[in-house]
């Protein structure tokens, strides 16, 4: 059975978020009218809440127009049961009123809405302390009702309490969280649980390679990465501790879900989902291409034990801390 998680009063969204980042271009060709068919059947089998930002291509695009399908096949109300999280990605620089007026007002034409579920600011360089005007405006756009609720996407946890100390309301706040970078243990979420913010996680699955697939696999070459998610995670692979430490995780995995009578991406979204403060995980949808929404729902039954935990314990002890050599959460992109 399906579960969902409140980002604040009144946003009720599907602990497994369908990830749009995969239309971005970057994963490959979508065709837009199977992508859009792929979209209504995500919904009709309760995969009802989409991550993702302005700058994935046509991704809020495919948001409007999923929105009209959906309304001409099951009617307006039907509507109020689907989420879109979008994100506001701006090039660092002044924000005024007008600029972030702009981009809001944008996005709400695209996605087909009067109103934006949750929008999750994004900022490139702390340097620049233009980001607390732009959340300054947000806060003030939803005040007029054209944003239900505001939440982050990377931001550290120094970044959290400034924004914080400047009464900005935040819900949510976006970062990478898998069984390799486990960044956000070390002092997020504490700080998380004390301000009433939960985490969306991203990158749970490494792009695929958590998975059956990669299981005593030869170490990818260059040619072998064909998606910038496994151009991405390969390489978080490598600071993590190699391929052939990931190689035992990934036995591990798979040993934990031959017990359970699932799959090792089960047991990885399901280890995070089970972590304090974690409200989703982000998983990439590639629509019109390949989905795993069968096995995806059956992460809602799985119940890891605390011997699942140990033996995984056992692996992750013995790799980099991500912590120590990458930084906080979000500081892979500054």
């Amino acid at each position: 059975m399906m579960e969902f998680r409140e980002l604040g009063k009144g946003l009720s969204i599907c602990r497994v978020l369908n990830g749009m980042w995969q239309v971005s271009g970057t994963h490959g060709f979508i065709d837009p009218k199977k992508a859009i068919d792929e979209m209504v059947e995500y919904h009709n089998s309760g995969f009802t809440t989409w991550d993702l930002a302005d700058i994935y291509g046509p991704a809020e695009s495919f948001i409007g127009k999923f929105r009209k399908t959906l309304e001409k096949l099951q009617g307006n109300d039907e509507l109020k049961n689907s989420q879109a999280l979008t994100k506001f990605v701006p090039n660092p620089g002044p924000m005024t009123k007008s600029i972030v007026e702009h981009y809001i007002d944008r996005s709400l034409e695209k996605m087909n809405t009067d109103c934006l579920d949750l929008i999750q600011f994004h900022w490139w360089d702390y340097n620049n302390p233009s980001y607390i005007d732009a959340l300054v405006h947000l806060s003030n756009i939803q005040d007029k009702g054209k944003i239900k609720k505001i939440g982050l996407t990377n931001f550290d946890t120094q970044r959290l309490q400034i924004i914080k100390e400047k009464g900005i309301e935040i819900v949510s706040n976006q970062v990478q969280y898998s069984i390799l970078d486990q960044r956000p243990v070390k002092i997020m979420t504490e700080f998380c649980r004390k301000n009433n913010v939960q985490m969306l996680s991203y990158g749970t699955l490494l792009g695929g390679f958590i998975s059956e697939k990669y299981l005593g696999s030869p170490e990818p070459l260059g040619g072998d990465l064909s998606t910038a998610s496994l151009q991405k995670y390969y390489n978080m692979i490598r600071a993590w501790g190699g391929w052939d430490l990931f190689q035992e995780l990934l036995g591990v995995l798979s040993q934990i879900s031959q017990k359970h009578d699932c799959s090792i991406a089960n047991v990885a979204t399901a280890f995070i989902l089970e972590r304090p403060q974690v409200a989703g995980v982000i998983i990439g949808a590639r629509l019109g291409i390949s989905e795993h929404r069968q096995d995806n729902s059956r992460v809602f039954d799985l119940c890891l034990d605390s011997d699942d935990k140990s033996k995984i314990k056992d692996v992750t002890q013995k790799s980099k801390d991500l912590f120590e050599n990458i930084g906080d959460c979000g500081s892979e992109y500054r």
